[in-house]
């Protein structure tokens, strides 16, 4: 398998991931071929980002404030497995980095033998609603993504 270039050290990188949410193939999500269809992928990292992001606190603060919000800055897929229908998966969320007013999150998909059936990676960016620039973190949003940060060390 090619690993991503995002990836430096695979094995370490997969062993970094606190955090997994379960999802199960549903029939609808599968194409004419009988394998999950790739736009998918991305469908399932928003889902777990919004789970990880609630685990941490950092949604109830977005949902309880009048002006910021996080916005997508862009996201990655790399596939390595076909997957298929009614197969259990577990979606790995980890942040990577922290920065002014942005977080990289990293995804990994499992099957039920462990095996990565798809990477990837995002940046989510906190804007003002009314302004639409981005908006730094505070001291309380910045603790809360560290809960979240891989662990070194």
């Amino acid at each position: 398998m090619k690993k991503p270039t995002y990836i430096t050290d695979y094995e370490a990188w997969c062993k970094e991931f606190n955090y997994f949410f379960p999802v199960q193939v549903r029939f609808s999500e599968t194409d004419a071929f009988g394998h999950l269809n790739n736009t998918q992928a991305f469908v399932y990292f928003e889902h777990a980002r919004i789970q990880f992001l609630k685990v941490v606190g950092l949604m109830a603060l977005w949902m309880n404030t009048d002006d910021l919000i996080p916005v997508t800055a862009d996201l990655q897929c790399d596939y390595f497995k076909q997957v298929f229908f009614d197969e259990a998966l577990r979606i790995g969320v980890k942040v990577m980095s922290i920065g002014t007013s942005s977080v990289e999150l990293h995804y990994m998909i499992l099957n039920e033998q462990n095996q990565v059936c798809m990477t990837g990676r995002g940046r989510i960016v906190q804007i003002s609603k009314r302004t639409g620039a981005s908006k730094g973190w505070n001291d309380e949003t910045l603790s809360l993504l560290k809960k979240g940060q891989i662990k070194t060390g």
